[in-house]
């Protein structure tokens, strides 16, 4: 199942050069220490437009998810831990992320194969987008995401902006809802074992 942030998931090469000059910021870069300080923490997935069968099909399953990302900058990979909402059910996930700096893509395994996300940073540093298959217009895909479940009209914009620069429609956006949310509990379990762990930890050093 591909991930929900790899909705699930660019080499240097220029992308969308054919199309409008104001579409030109919307390409991936290098991606640097200072791109995974970003990165890192709690996001919601807001929406998505997707071409690509697999991804369409699994997006629509999605009623709601957020997810962690914790980078390791030596290794170049992101601890990923995600809460996904499906038939109104809460699923866990936790995996680990392969990071290409100087493509600027994040990636994962699965299934036998690589699902391969171009990293798209935003001018407002509290939202990001992945880029799938820029391309192929018979894949190709945009999702969206945010440190809040609620996004400004501002950054709808962008967003917006960005699927059209892509050659996709408004009418292809499939949309998150965070009111059908159901991994509350088991987050705050989860956070509430994780500072027992380190609480433990800390208490192992001073002995030790």
């Amino acid at each position: 199942m591909a991930l929900p942030w790899a909705l699930a998931v660019l080499s240097l090469l220029p992308l969308l050069d054919t199309r409008s000059p104001a579409c030109a910021k919307f390409r991936a870069a290098p991606i640097t220490d200072v791109t995974l300080v970003r990165l890192s923490g709690k996001w919601f997935y807001i929406a998505s437009a997707l071409r690509n069968p697999e991804y369409k099909e699994s997006a629509k399953m999605y009623q709601a998810a957020f997810f962690y990302f914790v980078p390791n900058y030596a290794e170049d990979t992101i601890q990923l831990r995600q809460y996904l909402t499906m038939g109104n059910k809460c699923v866990y996930e936790a995996g680990i992320l392969n990071v290409q700096r100087e493509r600027g893509t994040i990636s994962k395994y699965e299934n036998g194969r690589e699902h391969v996300a171009y990293v798209w940073l935003t001018k407002d540093p509290r939202t990001f987008m992945f880029a799938y298959f820029p391309e192929d217009e018979q894949n190709v895909g945009l999702s969206f995401y945010a440190d809040m479940p609620e996004v400004t009209p501002e950054q709808w914009s962008e967003f917006h902006e960005a699927i059209k620069c892509m050659g996709l429609d408004k009418s292809e956006i499939i949309y998150a809802d965070v009111e059908k949310d159901q991994c509350g509990l088991l987050e705050k379990q989860h956070e509430e074992e994780r500072k027992e762990t380190e609480e433990e930890l800390q208490e192992d050093r001073a002995l030790g």
